[in-house]
């Protein structure tokens, strides 16, 4: 059992499709201070499975993170599939999707949630009013 396997058994067992957390219960959780990364840099929240071994766990129980709040040491794990089996009950699972299409790079997604667009907004217009004449 991993240093952060108990914040997956925590997600696993939770009912909510969104489970707010600030950084400190989820040190409770895991019994672990958090790395100074998680601390300092909104990209160690990212949901890539290969940017570090915590966001296994939290994508293995069936979660993303999102409304990662660094200055508040806040976020909410949001429900997205149902919980894979731990590794140990299933080391032969594989990862790999389903339909056998390619695997998608590392990055797919890196920047998720980063990018806010205020209300009101209309992408479809042009940025340079010029345009078109």
């Amino acid at each position: 059992m991993g240093k952060y396997e108990p914040l997956g058994a925590f997600l696993r067992s939770q009912g909510a499709s969104l489970v707010p957390m600030t950084f400190e219960e989820i040190e409770q959780v895991t019994g672990a201070k958090l790395p100074p990364k998680a601390q300092h840099h909104r990209a160690w929240w990212s949901n890539n499975a290969s940017n570090n071994v915590m966001t296994k766990v939290w994508l293995d129980a069936g979660y993303e993170t999102a409304q990662v709040d660094m200055g508040a040491r806040k976020l909410v794990f949001r429900r997205v599939q149902k919980p894979l089996e731990p590794e140990s009950k299933s080391a032969t699972k594989s990862h790999a999707p389903k339909n056998g299409s390619a695997k998608r790079h590392p990055l797919f997604g890196a920047l998720k949630g980063m990018v806010h667009i205020m209300p009101g907004t209309d992408l479809t217009k042009p940025a340079d009013p010029s345009w078109g004449d």
